[in-house]
């Protein structure tokens, strides 16, 4: 028997057993009702998957019974046969859900192909479902530019790719350096409509005033001095894509009332213009600033807030997340000695165990600095802790705090062993150290660490802990 349950519902006895028939020769399961409340019944009952009805039926037509059906649940797709068929009559029932319409005396052919249709749509959505879910469940170091395993980074992914399809309004928070940029281009290339389009970028507190207004809506000749002619401004540049716009808490309250007005209806005009404009845009805001705090200072408008926090995205510090450290890392050595020229491939311990215990106030953005700093002084191809900054010298992880998780032994770094088998080692006894420090409790090691348990299993059974 074919996968696929079908209802068929006519008051007219032949077609209905005719229909049966047709079907049941199919491989499909069939089941019939003569009247609307017959339907339902079945409906609520066993929830079949499509629904083949007459659209006049002696107690409410078809169409009533396709609300209905929808009302109870929207996975069920129905088609709707009538001898009086209307091109009104069609539209209507497209409207209200129908999955198509066909007109008696019902050809066989016709009818299959509806049905295959149908089920083949079915199981495509089905199974894009299942792999959303698989997907969800699986921890991803990277996510387009972005880099982390952390529980907090998945997260992000997954809402990511949950609003990329819509227009939404975005609002990322964070610190200096955490990545918010990187957030704003991953939703870009996340939609498949906009993916194609312009991604443009304005650092808004690089600007003064006059200048960031010109810049965004751009000028007509004239305007002012130096307006020698007409110039697009960034929105009208971005049309059709994303506009991302970097510490929008330095926008003065002029240009607030601008920018509101541009999110609510898409219009706008030129510097020293009285033409409206319209486009079609995606707006990315970024801040590093408590936006709250700054509309009781009555600095910024409350209303312009709401209408930019409609998806909240908040970046955590690289504090928060350390166990990403060492994919950082091997991200930037890579990155930078390429980019420098240079073969450094490996580090020692001392170097990792001083990463692994300072707090990052200047983030991922501060790494970085220091893998290419470290790169650039590097004189064999390993680093060492001689070619980090002076501040890691100051405060050697020889004798870190007893409260840090991340505090390992120190060892230099063996002949001949690889960058890869250095954080390995070193990962391996940051675990092992809270682990121990649980008592064994992987839900709080896993929270300590900042992975999921699936992540932190994964790696015990990688470095054989699960048997200590």
């Amino acid at each position: 028997m074919k996968n696929g349950y079908i209802l068929v519902v006519d008051d007219e006895p032949l077609t209905r057993h005719s229909l049966y028939e047709i079907l049941k020769f199919e491989g499909y399961k069939v089941d019939t009702a003569k009247d609307g409340k017959e339907a339902l019944q079945l409906v609520e009952k066993y929830s079949p998957d499509i629904v083949i009805a007459d659209l006049k039926l002696p107690d409410i037509n078809g169409i009533e019974l396709l609300r209905r059906i929808k009302s109870i649940t929207k996975e069920i797709q129905v088609v709707l046969i009538t001898g009086y068929g209307s091109i009104e009559t069609a539209v209507e029932a497209m409207k209200e859900g129908a999955f198509d319409y066909i007109t008696k005396p019902i050809v066989d052919s016709e009818i299959k192909m509806i049905i295959e249709k149908i089920l083949n749509q079915k199981r495509l959505l089905e199974e894009n479902r299942l792999l959303k879910e698989k997907l969800s469940a699986t921890v991803r170091t990277h996510f387009h530019n972005i880099i982390g395993e952390d529980e907090k980074m998945q997260n992000i992914y997954r809402l990511i790719e949950a609003i990329a399809g819509t227009r939404a309004t975005v609002l990322i928070s964070g610190e200096s350096g955490t990545g918010k940029r990187l957030v704003a281009y991953a939703i870009h290339h996340s939609d498949p409509t906009r993916a194609k389009r312009p991604f443009v970028e304005v650092s808004c507190g690089a600007l003064p005033e006059t200048l960031l207004e010109s810049e965004l809506f751009g000028h007509v000749k004239g305007a002012f001095t130096g307006a020698i002619k007409d110039r697009k401004g960034r929105f009208e540049l971005a049309e059709g894509g994303t506009i991302f716009l970097d510490e929008i808490d330095t926008f003065t309250p002029h240009l607030q009332v601008k920018l509101l007005r541009i999110l609510q209806t898409g219009e706008f005009e030129r510097v020293g213009e009285t033409q409206t404009r319209k486009v079609n845009i995606r707006v990315i805001a970024a801040t590093n600033r408590n936006l709250k705090e700054l509309i009781k200072k009555g600095v910024f408008r409350e209303d312009l807030y709401y209408r930019l926090n409609v998806i909240p995205i908040h970046l955590p510090p690289l504090r928060e997340r350390k166990g990403d450290i060492p994919l950082l890392v091997d991200h930037f050595l890579k990155q930078r000695s390429n980019f420098l020229n240079k073969k450094v491939t490996k580090i020692s311990n001392e170097a990792i165990d001083a990463l692994l215990s300072y707090d990052w106030p200047g983030n991922v953005r501060e790494l970085e600095n220091v893998i290419e700093r470290a790169i650039i002084l590097a004189k064999g191809e390993t680093i060492t802790l001689n070619e980090l900054p002076e501040y890691f010298l100051l405060h050697p992880p020889s004798s870190p705090p007893t409260t840090s998780p991340f505090a390992i032994s120190s060892s230099p770094l063996e002949e001949g062993k690889s960058f890869k088998e250095a954080l390995q080692g070193a990962e391996a006894q940051i675990i092992q150290k809270v682990l121990t420090q649980t008592k064994g409790n992987r839900k709080k090691a896993a929270q300590i660490l900042g992975v999921n348990r699936t992540t932190l299993y994964n790696k015990m059974k990688k470095y054989g802990l699960l048997e200590k």
